[in-house]
This record gives C-alpha cells, structure tokens and sequence, in this order.
C-alpha cells in the first residue's frame, strides 16, 4: 500500500524516467516562446505584443493550478529549497562538483521562482498600463519595461545555466524538457 503523497516513477525502455508531464512541457515551451514574442514585438507591434502578454497570463494561471494539483514534479514543493542550500548548490557549481537532482536543482528552483514572480509583475503592469485608470503612468510603464528586460535577462541565464549543466552533468537537459523524461540516478 502507498503512502499518500508517494509516488514511483515509471521507467521507460531506454532505462529513463518520466519526470517532467507533458503539459508541463507544453507550459515551458510556450511560455519561452510568448515571453520572446512579447518582448521583440514591444512598441513594434503592439496587438501581437498584447495577445501574447494576454497568453502569458493564461499560462501563469495554468502553472498556479499545476502547481498545486499537476504531477509530483510539476508542484511548487519542488521549487523549494532554503536560500542556503541554493547558495551550496551554486558554490558547488563553481567547482564544477555539483550534485545530480531528478527533478529541478537548488538553482534552477530558484530561477524558476524569480522568474515566475517578474511573469506575474510584466504581465499585471502590462494589463495595467492598458486600462484607463492607469494608461500613461510612468511608474507602471516603466515597472513594466524593467521587468521584461529582467527576464528577458534571465532566461538568457537561465538557458546558459541549463547548457553549462549539461557540460557538468554529462546530461541533455533541453531534450529532457522535449521528452519529459531523465535518466534514472547514478547513471
């Protein structure tokens, strides 16, 4: 009998290990490709700019509900980690001796974490810059600016932190995230 909360992860054929669900997946690949679309499509294009702010917020409400209800991997609990373990993490990173994480590691937990909260910060400044009550507001437009220059920033971190622990861990994390599926530890 199993314990609530307890879950085994299947094993495929190749010996790996389903980790990320596929809407999980979709989630990811669409938020990369909306948060790019907004933010090369800003005073260029405004509507397109618009509707993929609009579809970040959909996202945003579909990662609040995964994260709560999705899959093991998929639930915030797995973002969490104290600020000092994040600090170990990265320290060990530095020295090239970081430590394998099935589901997502102390530093990438925490990118994920800001991250989601500047989504939420570009994407309620961004509807808020086009209402009425607070249309040309310059603390809101520039809030708003900041923050998508802040993840836009950061994905690019993000992305270079995914590829260099690729290097380390001898691991095709980007395929992991197509796929869903890791291989199993000690591998």
């Amino acid at each position: 009998m199993r314990r609530k909360g307890h879950h085994k992860t299947p094993p495929d054929k190749s010996g790996g290990v389903a980790v990320w669900d596929p809407w999980l997946r979709i989630y990811h690949w669409a938020l990369a490709a909306c948060v790019l679309t907004a933010w090369f499509t800003a005073n260029v294009f405004d509507k397109v700019h618009e509707y993929a702010g609009y579809t970040v917020i959909g996202l945003l409400v579909f990662r609040l509900v995964w994260g709560i209800a999705g899959p093991p991997y998929a639930r915030f609990r797995k973002l969490m980690f104290s600020p000092q373990t994040v600090v170990r993490y990265v320290r060990a990173i530095a020295l090239r001796k970081p430590h394998r994480y099935l589901g997502p590691n102390p530093a990438g937990a925490a990118m994920a974490i800001v991250l989601l909260f500047l989504l939420v910060v570009v994407s309620v400044t961004g509807w808020m810059a086009l209402t009425v009550a607070f249309f040309g507001n310059t603390v809101v437009e520039t809030l708003h600016t900041w923050s998508g220059d802040a993840i836009f920033i950061l994905a690019i971190v993000h992305i270079a932190g995914v590829l260099l622990m690729c290097v380390l861990l001898r691991e095709n994390l980007p395929w992991a995230m197509v796929t869903g599926r890791k291989r199993k530890q000690g591998r």
